[in-house]
């Protein structure tokens, strides 16, 4: 029976979610794993002044905001610095190599051992992902004089090699957390990354505001408000196509038509993160190349020019940052668009769209109508991605740069989240958390 009481809806509906065994056993475990993640971003690797690191991060914008996906573990230089960032762009290449690669494709199209076999492959690729960003990030650090002392090279690879372990490690408890816990087990990693970084952010810019700019924190607040709300309004938006259905039934000795109807949901925001993913990963590639070569301050060559030029600081950083953001937005809803067949299904299953003839008439009436709240979808991300840029630009406050990309996935864990929880609690007739 469903409980009815005087308390908070929230607060019931938490109370009756921990009443559960099985449900309270997932949420236990979720933030036992939760616990182990910040235990890991605190534990050091040698060879690096951690106060030069920490100045390092603050001066580059794009360094900063890794670091705040990975809850402070590349500021600390822990042993899961690099964290699941390899592990997202294996996934982000399988997905995009399967639909163009027969033999991937094949696979595929296996059912479950075919996912399994996969998910095999993105791992493998993970580890030599995760050696390069590994010895890419010590490199930079080396160049920018963040080491403490020359390195030899089998601390190097000792560095290096304890990095890939903590991705994996990572990417196993991401998947513990899914098999066992509530909701993505990446994501929720990724999220407890974020949470933990707000309170450092948090009074960083109330530190500033007493130095004698409040007037700019409230303005730079305000924004963030904005931003949050208009956040949840897209990653919740989507347009409904409505679809009928009409079976025969054969009973008594007659044949009996049935009709029945639903409807689609297209989400603005089909693409997720993955754009602005893939656009950071593509902006980041000059600096780091760039520093490989660069030469001292006091005697600059062209690849210092190249450094200078891709630093998330600067307004033609964001200007491109902005179009690539854009672009991948509609190549990659495209590509996960084609991959589910829509027009397909709905012939085999006897589903038609009112006033749309089925087939090839229905397919680019769906993909007409994708394109175009595909395009609403682009640009919201592209303002979400230089939102940061903005904000310090508007406000001058430096301090509490305004990590609305970080808020995007924030928020959609947190949705996503609760409405795992909001399906077991219906099941078992309980009120959730959503209306």
């Amino acid at each position: 029976m469903q409980r009815r009481t005087t308390r908070p809806r929230l607060v019931q509906a938490m109370m009756d979610a921990l009443s559960l065994p099985d449900l309270r056993r997932r949420i236990l475990f979720t933030l036992g794993i939760l616990v182990v993640f910040r235990f890991l971003t605190n534990v050091p690797l040698p060879g690096v002044d951690i106060d030069k690191l920490g100045e390092f991060f603050q001066g580059h914008l794009l360094f900063g905001m890794l670091d705040l996906f990975s809850g402070g573990a590349m500021a600390s230089f822990s042993i899961v610095a690099a964290g699941i960032f390899p592990y997202i762009t294996s996934s982000i290449i399988m997905q995009l190599l399967t639909p163009v690669v027969p033999r991937l494709q094949a696979i595929a199209q296996e059912g479950e051992v075919g996912q399994q076999k996969i998910n095999r492959i993105t791992h493998l690729l993970t580890v030599p992902l995760a050696g390069i960003q590994g010895y890419g990030m010590l490199t930079i650090l080396r160049t920018q004089e963040v080491t403490i002392e020359p390195l030899g090279s089998l601390t190097i690879a000792g560095i290096v090699i304890t990095m890939v372990a903590g991705t994996m490690f990572l990417v196993w408890l991401g998947e513990l957390i899914t098999e066992r816990g509530i909701g993505n087990g990446i994501s929720i990693i990724i999220f407890g990354g974020i949470v933990a970084s707000l309170p450092e952010m948090v009074g960083s810019g109330i530190i500033e505001a007493q130095a004698g700019r409040p007037a700019e924190l409230v303005v730079f607040l305000i924004l963030s408000l904005a931003t949050l709300v208009l956040i949840v309004i897209f990653v919740e938006a989507h347009r409904r196509i409505p679809v009928q259905y009409a079976r025969s039934t054969f009973r008594s000795g007659r044949m009996y038509r049935q009709s029945g109807s639903t409807y689609i949901p297209l989400r603005v925001n089909t693409a997720g993160m993955i754009p602005i993913i893939f656009a950071i990963a593509l902006m980041q590639l000059p600096a780091t190349i760039s520093s490989f070569f660069m030469g001292p301050e006091v005697d600059p060559n062209f690849w210092n020019t190249v450094y200078s030029i891709f630093q998330a600081n600067r307004p033609f950083y964001q200007v491109l940052y902005f179009a690539l953001v854009i672009g991948f937005a509609f190549f990659y809803t495209m590509v996960i668009f084609e991959q589910m067949h829509l027009p397909q299904t709905l012939q085999q299953q006897g589903g038609f769209i009112p006033g749309v003839r089925p087939g090839k008439t229905t397919a680019d009436y769906l993909n007409k109508i994708i394109k175009r709240i595909t395009f609403g979808g682009a640009l919201f991300l592209a303002v979400v991605a230089i939102m940061p840029f903005v904000a310090s630009q508007v406000t001058g406050v430096k301090a509490l740069v305004l990590q609305s990309t970080a808020m995007l996935i924030a928020v959609g864990v947190s949705l996503d989240t609760m409405k795992q929880l909001e399906a077991q609690l219906t099941m078992r007739r309980y009120e959730g958390f959503l209306k």
